[in-house]
């Protein structure tokens, strides 16, 4: 018969579990269901665009503008999504997610015009609220608590392949049976995998079950005040990179060819891109709890400002384009990695959600939009100017980082020290 209190109980009988087999559990469950989310809505495009878009008598920008739509309802819902992970827990959530994706494939592969094609990326868009990025990790934590930077970037590592993976299976779907097949097998993933996995595959979670633990503490002794700034500072640079990143990734192919680059040399500096981002994730894997996302988000983004100067100082080559992309995908993947972690780094593993979910908001906005804004700008003005406005974005967001780093400096040297018996 067991001594403990009964809200200890659920705490004991996880603890029978070696803890590397509940992470690996955990990773394994959101590894596949971050593959089957992403791969079926925001990387599903990629292939399926421009196969839709002449059935449906759309235009090619107004296909891809679906996952403009999907971006701005993601960042509206955001919020919301913060308060429903602390309220249900990140399992209820994401299986919310699936049934979501699911009805949203569903609504895409009945469209017949711009109205029915539109109401299903607002309904995707929802689902990405509910399901990507932020509510996963908010998953690992609520099961890994503090420790779980490890853990998260194990599964960013998984889920950048994404696209490698899922581009090959739709494109061969859609020659075998059509794209509204295609829609139908990827809402069957959904509810058939994703669903089954989120409600019934997840280690239950320890934080919660634990009164007055770690979980509330936070790992930076922070004001109330404090933490309105740290949460400002980290939702300023952070949206400032990934409007960097996700304007500037679409214009890889083209800032390589007006630098001089044949056609063959861009493709293969922009799959280069792809798989430096993966090694940076992998690096971050192993350092685990010794990696510190203050740090690295000053490293990213030291690295991505650097690459845009030299390709605005020196003369076009190829060794200059392979220092470029060298330079910008290790630092675009350091900061993808970073972004994930600052939140953990620096609130409690109770507001993981929360936090991460609000951020969510400006950095979704941010992705919706810069893609227009950089292609405009690069097909107006050149390359010059939109690497100028790249290395000035990123100056800006590496002077938030550090005043970030000084403010958690502060708080740190304002704690009294311990008194020695």
């Amino acid at each position: 018969m067991s001594l403990l209190p009964p809200h200890f109980r659920p705490f004991q009988h996880q603890c029978q579990n070696p803890p590397r087999f509940r992470s690996a559990q955990t990773v394994t469950v959101l590894a596949v269901t971050q593959l089957i989310g992403w791969g079926t809505t925001f990387d599903m495009l990629g292939v399926m665009g421009r196969v839709v878009a002449p059935d449906l008598g759309l235009p090619n920008e107004v296909v891809f503008a679906g996952l403009t739509i999907m971006m701005v309802v993601s960042a509206i819902v955001g919020p919301a999504t913060g308060r429903w992970l602390g309220r249900y827990g990140a399992a209820r959530v994401l299986s919310a997610a699936s049934l979501t994706f699911a009805l949203g494939l569903l609504v895409l592969a009945a469209a017949n015009g711009i109205v029915l094609y539109a109401s299903a990326w607002v309904i995707i868009g929802i689902g990405g609220a509910f399901g990507l990025s932020a509510p996963a990790y908010t998953a690992v934590v609520e099961r890994e608590g503090a420790n779980g930077k490890r853990v998260i970037a194990i599964l960013m590592l998984f889920t950048g392949l994404s696209s490698a993976i899922f581009w090959p299976i739709l494109s061969l779907l859609n020659e075998a049976v059509g794209w509204r097949l295609t829609f139908l097998v990827c809402a069957a993933l959904q509810f058939l995998v994703c669903l089954p996995l989120h409600l019934f595959a997840l280690p239950k979670p320890l934080a919660t079950h634990i009164e007055g633990s770690a979980a509330e503490i936070a790992p930076v002794p922070l004001s109330k005040a404090e933490q309105r700034k740290v949460f400002l500072l980290i939702a300023a640079a952070t949206t400032i990179s990934t409007f960097i990143t996700f304007g500037i990734s679409p214009s890889l192919l083209e800032i390589f060819r007006q630098s001089g680059a044949s056609p063959a040399l861009a493709l293969q500096l922009g799959s280069a891109r792809g798989v430096l981002g993966i090694s940076a994730r992998f690096l971050d894997m192993l350092l685990g709890r010794r990696g510190n996302p203050m740090l690295s988000a000053a490293m990213g983004i030291s690295l991505m400002m650097i690459s845009f100067l030299i390709m605005l100082v020196a003369s076009p080559s190829t060794p200059l384009l392979v220092t470029f992309i060298l330079l910008y995908g290790f630092g675009a993947g350091v900061m993808t990695v970073a972004r994930a972690l600052l939140p953990l780094a620096l609130f409690s593993p109770r507001e993981f959600g929360l936090q991460s979910a609000r951020l969510s908001l400006p950095q979704n906005l941010a992705n919706a939009i810069a893609p227009v804004i950089f292609t405009a700008i690069l097909d107006r003005a050149g390359t010059g100017p939109a690497l100028a406005a790249c290395a000035a974005l990123a100056a800006l967001s590496l002077a938030f980082v550090l005043m970030l780093m000084a403010l958690v400096r502060g708080a740190h040297a304002s704690q009294p020290s311990p008194v020695a018996p």
